[in-house]
């Protein structure tokens, strides 16, 4: 009988990760833009919520059917989340702010590959240089590790742009020309 009673709460603590990560999956993609590979996404996520959902239901008695089931939705969001890092879908905009005025650190991150506007800026304590770069989410690390090579004590911010509209870096990352 005990032997039964965890096998049940491993089965519904499995499914539970499997469906919260699907959704979370789901949501992403949907955010994304990705709406149909989301929509086939979803109805594998029902099946497995329909399923778990019903497993805990006929057994509500059982309390720890119900721990499982929390349990497993929360382990579900952080496999969840983990697996979107690991797709790395869309673009990230970084700004950035370097202690010196640099005119050669815009061309060294042209040379990875990375898109960089860059110009004149004036903080409280003097002579900036502003750079703007566009990059893909998977090169997001790499960007900042070789920022930080370059330059130890620039001021970094990254945002998630929704619309990118134009450029000639942008036809080039769709064509998978980046030299990373």
């Amino acid at each position: 009988m005990l032997e039964n009673g965890l096998i049940m709460v491993a089965i519904i603590f499995i499914i539970n990760v499997i469906y919260v990560s699907f959704f979370t999956i789901r949501m992403i993609l949907t955010l994304k833009g990705y709406r149909y590979i989301a929509a086939v996404v979803s109805m594998i996520e029902i099946v497995i919520y329909v399923v778990g959902l019903g497993l805990v239901l006929d057994n509500l008695d059982q309390i720890q059917n119900l721990i499982a089931y929390a349990v497993g939705y929360g382990t579900g969001v952080i496999v969840g989340t983990k697996i979107e890092e690991k797709m790395a879908l869309g673009y990230i905009t970084v700004n950035v702010i370097t202690k010196e005025y640099d005119r050669d650190l815009p061309k060294q991150l042209r040379d990875k590959g990375y898109g960089v506007t860059s110009w004149a800026a004036h903080g409280l304590e003097g002579e900036r240089m502003a750079l703007q770069v566009l990059t893909p989410r998977k090169y997001e690390l790499k960007l900042y590790q070789l920022i930080k090579e370059l330059d130890p004590k620039a001021f970094i911010i990254a945002y998630e742009p929704k619309t990118i509209y134009g450029g000639f870096w942008v036809k080039s990352v769709k064509k998978g020309k980046l030299p990373h």
